[in-house]
């Protein structure tokens, strides 16, 4: 429903009042926000559902989520991932109709999310504006959470040495010192997750696994709709069988640039008329 139909929910814990001890000070409202889309191409692709929890300073929150249609059909590989079909869009409204709505519902407010500055955000800035409704982030603080927990929670070895071993590395940044703590850290690993793999194979395609969005490890190229489509330079949303009968030239400097050996021997396949299947 409209986000002028739902009610303003308590929030248990009031973000605005800090009363000395608190965690939290708000001076205006802060939106957290998500969104589904029908892929990942910011400029081409489109949203095809949104959800919004705005906390505002005297401690209640509004809530709004809708579907949306895209105006055009959803990828298969993208509904694997949220679950949205085109059944599921076909009656809803566009983004031409929610731009309005969503432009005065974030109006005068912060924004924040989980991975929002990568992608979210710079989606919904996108949206917007293509609907004559620029977001002018210049007035708008960003909070992402996924930021703040990498910064917060140290990724190196030290760190897993910790947390696995549950010691400090005595040495760290000596080669051999590093070498025994990671040996130590595998060997942890294997006892705490029994479902890890046992073998050297095995453990080699858990490491090496491309996520089943993208064809090869380098993320040049992404499923979509059982064929592969680049997604950088100019023909970014382009199928690799669009490449090979427009512009091999193009398909041919891949073969000689700084991508992955598995994106190589694809594009080779691809100039001899051989195109990836999604399995």
């Amino acid at each position: 429903m409209p986000f002028e139909e739902q009610a303003a929910l308590p929030f248990d814990e009031p973000a605005n009042q800090k009363s000395n001890d608190g965690p939290f000070v708000l001076s205006r409202p802060l939106i957290f926000f998500d969104l589904e889309t029908t892929g990942l191409d910011i400029k081409n692709d489109r949203i095809v559902q949104f959800a919004f929890v705005r906390i505002n300073p005297d401690g209640t929150r509004d809530e709004w989520e809708e579907l949306i249609n895209p105006g055009c059909p959803i990828p298969k590989e993208s509904t694997e991932i949220h679950g949205i079909t085109d059944a599921m869009v076909r009656e809803c409204m566009t983004m031409e109709s929610f731009a309005p709505q969503i432009s005065a519902f974030i109006e005068n407010c912060d924004l924040g999310g989980f991975n929002v500055l990568r992608f979210d955000l710079p989606f919904l800035q996108n949206e917007l504006t293509r609907h004559g409704y620029p977001l002018n982030l210049d007035e708008i603080r960003v909070v992402d959470a996924q930021v703040i927990y990498h910064k917060m929670e140290p990724r190196n070895l030290a760190a897993a040495y910790k947390h696995y071993c549950e010691k400090e590395i005595e040495g760290a940044h000596d080669a051999m010192n590093d070498v025994r703590a990671t040996e130590a850290v595998f060997m942890a690993q294997l006892e705490a997750y029994a479902d890890l793999p046992k073998s050297v194979d095995a453990i080699h395609e858990f490491c090496n696994e491309v996520p089943d969005r993208f064809v090869t490890p380098d993320r040049k190229f992404y499923w979509r709709n059982g064929k592969a489509v680049i997604s950088f330079g100019k023909y970014r949303s382009k199928s690799i069988q669009w490449m090979a009968q427009h512009d091999p030239e193009y398909l041919k400097w891949m073969t000689t640039g700084e991508f992955a050996e598995e994106t190589k021997a694809m594009v080779k396949d691809a100039l001899e008329g051989k195109f990836p299947e999604k399995k």
